[in-house]
């Protein structure tokens, strides 16, 4: 019977959210800068580098991405949100002349989430955002799995310290296909058993016999 405690729950794609998830979770709390549109009120607490009372108009912070997007509003401009340097044009052109080069663990960890989050936000350069993202993606994704595929039963630690979690969780999936077919090509798969939940319900149907 299967005793593991907790199950992965995937995160969501794209600009979706998955709150079941881990991921999702960290995710949430990671920091954009922000700029008030406005003043709050008995709020200066929450701003360390002030002693005022309240958070002022055109005051510079930051903020969790969750709280950022709850306290973004089109009509109502209440805070801007600006991007942060890994998303600017500086960073675009690099990723797209090689992103193999790009260290996206340190730039994140969560590159592609979080970027596909900043397009919540109404700003002009979000189909470049977008454009890189998916590039970004591409570029990367044939060595990711190439890697993958061609590291069986060694340390794949500097493999993957260079990689945002999404292509982790690609790294990993890549993994276990190809320790899953060397198993099969040496005989070693394991034979297919009946799930528990059938077992334990084979047992119920004949203790429900007996009695």
């Amino acid at each position: 019977m299967d005793t593991q405690s907790y199950l992965p729950v995937q995160p969501g794609v794209g600009m979706e959210e998955n709150f079941l998830s881990l991921d999702d979770i960290l995710l949430s709390h990671e920091r954009l800068p922000v700029r008030t549109e406005c003043t709050f009120p008995r709020l200066g607490f929450l701003e360390k580098s002030t002693d005022t009372q309240d958070i002022l108009e055109g005051t510079k912070m930051e903020l969790p991405l969750w709280l950022s997007k709850g306290l973004y509003e089109r009509k109502k401009r209440v805070l801007s949100v600006e991007l942060p340097k890994v998303y600017k044009e500086g960073w675009r052109t690099v990723f797209n002349a090689d992103s193999n080069v790009v260290d996206l663990h340190k730039m994140g960890p969560y590159y592609y989430g979080l970027g596909s989050q900043m397009l919540h936000f109404d700003s002009p350069e979000n189909p470049e955002i977008a454009q890189t993202l998916l590039q970004t993606f591409i570029g990367r994704f044939r060595r990711i799995m190439d890697s993958s595929q061609n590291a069986y039963n060694e340390d794949t630690s500097a493999l993957v310290e260079r990689l945002d979690c999404l292509e982790k969780a690609l790294f990993r999936s890549g993994q276990s296909g190809l320790n899953g077919f060397q198993s099969w090509e040496k005989g070693q798969a394991s034979q297919l058993t009946a799930s528990s939940l059938v077992l334990n319900y084979r047992k119920r149907k004949i203790t429900d016999i007996q009695t």
